[in-house]
């Protein structure tokens, strides 16, 4: 199978760590020896209730059943895409009332960002710089990583950048700006936090110069920082939120969400504003709804808080020098790249899984799924500072 893997399928980096698979349950996955895994990763961020979970696989049979894809987005009205769009709305602030489904996250991005021309008239878009939100072209043009994004161009004109959390470059926000588009919690570079009320002062700075404010939830989003949506930690409402991820329980998925008065311009003017062929897929928005139910019905959003403590607690080792996130979205600081690398790769094989993030080389990625153990998370700690322990030896 591995050798079928690198002669047929597409790689997205010269090593991959080729691991394979043969079944994933609760907070494990399995290699094709029968080798278990714990999985400090959750298919980076994307299974908040683990592998394989009951009501989710349940949903997903029952649907099937039922039928499978028969129209594309928005014209026949399909029992799972409106209940989900319903709790979502029921579950937000006012002012989000209502969703459109797509198939990842990337492409809710591109529609936010449609939706956010057309309704200003305005062409301008400003990012952070360190910003990850997907790698289709607009999203592409959203980064501000040159090496990332220039065998690429040209991209999306009239982007600019300001520093997350620095206030002096709000006034770069002007009466030209569609868009502000953030990470509410900054994820490719660092599990970065907004500080000083950082995501109001935003706020009021769009409202001032009539911008609109895009939050990206793709990561934070779900249960992970302890509130369904990482903004209701920081006492800000965007005007569109972008979700995927976790949002679809294990399945691919992408959604954006705004008041009916600005939803309702992608509709007319011209018609066909946005429009996808397979968002909203039946069976993904069965499993989408009920990984919602589940984290809004559980006790597991105060649990995701509890569990950020014990991580803390039981990570601390000379070689790590910051725990960066909320809930369970936090990243580790080494010292240095070389150690992370060492880190991830020697977890791996002492059954652990951890991860890379994208743009901070000396960070490692701890995200997982809010259904894990307070034993669980006390193993993987310890597998991690056994590892840094022999790290440390040499």
């Amino acid at each position: 199978m591995k050798d079928d893997f690198f002669k047929y399928q597409a790689q997205t980096t010269p090593h991959p760590l080729a691991m394979e698979i043969s079944h994933a349950k609760g907070s494990y996955i399995y290699d094709t020896n029968n080798k278990p895994y714990l999985d400090f990763v959750a298919g980076v961020s994307a299974c908040p209730l683990g592998h394989s979970h009951p009501r989710v696989v349940s949903a997903i049979k029952t649907q099937i059943d039922k039928y499978l894809h028969v129209m594309v987005y928005g014209e026949y009205i399909q029992k799972p895409a409106v209940d989900l769009c319903e709790l979502l709305a029921k579950n937000l602030p006012n002012s989000l009332e209502k969703t459109y489904l797509v198939n990842s996250g990337t492409e809710a991005i591109e529609g936010a960002l449609k939706l956010a021309r057309r309704a200003t008239g305005r062409t301008e878009i400003i990012a952070a710089h360190s910003a990850y939100h997907g790698n289709t072209m607009g999203s592409l043009s959203l980064m501000d990583f040159e090496e990332r994004k220039a065998p690429f161009r040209p991209l999306l004109p009239e982007i600019s950048h300001i520093t997350f959390n620095n206030e002096a470059h709000l006034k770069h926000i002007t009466t030209k700006t569609a868009c502000v588009i953030l990470e509410t919690i900054q994820g490719g570079a660092g599990f970065i936090e907004p500080k000083n009320n950082y995501l109001q002062k935003v706020r009021e700075r769009c409202n001032e110069v009539g911008a609109l404010l895009i939050l990206d939830e793709i990561q934070p989003g779900i249960g992970r920082t302890g509130k369904l949506f990482g903004f209701e930690n920081y006492n800000c409402i965007p005007d569109i939120l972008v979700t995927g991820k976790g949002l679809g329980g294990g399945l691919p998925i992408g959604a954006f969400t705004a008041s009916t008065k600005l939803m309702e311009t992608l509709k007319d003017n011209p018609k066909l504003g946005h429009i996808t062929t397979f968002g909203g897929n039946p069976v993904i928005a069965s499993a989408a709804l009920v990984t919602l139910q589940e984290i809004i019905e559980s006790d597991l959003m105060s649990q995701t808080l509890e569990k950020e403590q014990l991580i803390r607690t039981h990570l601390k080792h000379p070689l790590i020098n910051e725990i960066r996130g909320k809930g369970l979205m936090l990243a580790a600081m080494l010292p240095s790249a070389e150690i992370v690398n060492q880190l991830i790769l020697n977890a791996q094989d002492n059954g652990l899984i951890l991860f890379w993030l994208l743009f901070e080389p000396k960070a490692i990625r701890i995200t997982p799924p809010l259904t894990i153990s307070n034993d669980e998370i006390i193993k993987g700690c310890g597998i991690i500072i056994e590892v840094l322990n022999s790290i440390l030896v040499k």
